[in-house]
C-alpha cells in the first residue's frame, strides 16, 4: 500500500513539473492575433513578400483577411500553435450572412473560414467577388 502512494505522489509531482515547464516555456496556450501588426508579421511567415495594405480580423483573433496593393488576398487561419495561409483566387468560396464571412479555399485540408468581421464584413466579401478571373497566384 505504502509503495503505490509513493508511485502515486512521484505520478503527480511529475506532471505539475512538467505543467509548471511548459508554463515558464510559455509553450501551449491560446493562440490568437493581437493586433494589425501580428497579422502583418503572420502575413510576412505565410506568404514571403506579402505586403498587406488593408487588414480584416475576425472579432475572435482566430483568422485574418487581407489585401495586398496588387489585389492579392490573404487568408489566414489558426492551425493548432501556428498559423496557415492561403492565398485566394477565382476558385474561393465566400458567403455573407450579416456580419459573418464564410470563405473556402475548395482545399479541404485547409477549410472553411468563418470571420466576424462586423461592419467590415460586406466590404471584405465585395472585395472578393472582385478577384480576376482567371489570375492565380504562385
Amino acid at each position: 500500500m505504502t509503495a503505490e502512494l509513493l508511485k502515486l505522489a512521484g505520478s503527480i509531482a511529475a506532471i505539475l513539473f512538467i505543467a509548471w515547464l511548459a508554463r515558464i516555456w510559455k509553450l501551449g496556450g491560446d493562440v490568437r492575433i493581437r493586433n494589425e501588426e501580428h497579422a502583418r508579421a503572420i502575413a510576412h511567415e505565410t506568404v514571403c513578400g506579402f505586403e498587406p495594405v488593408e487588414i480584416g480580423i475576425d472579432k475572435a483573433g482566430i483568422a485574418a483577411l487581407m489585401r495586398d496593393a496588387d489585389g492579392r488576398h490573404l487568408l489566414v487561419r489558426r492551425h493548432g500553435v501556428q498559423w496557415a495561409g492561403r492565398l485566394l483566387d477565382h476558385h474561393n468560396e465566400a458567403r455573407l450572412d450579416q456580419k459573418f464571412l464564410i470563405v473556402g479555399t475548395g482545399e479541404k485540408s485547409f477549410g472553411s473560414v468563418t470571420l466576424n468581421l462586423g461592419a467590415e464584413a460586406s466590404h471584405w466579401a465585395a472585395g472578393l467577388r472582385h478577384l480576376k478571373i482567371g489570375r492565380t497566384y504562385a
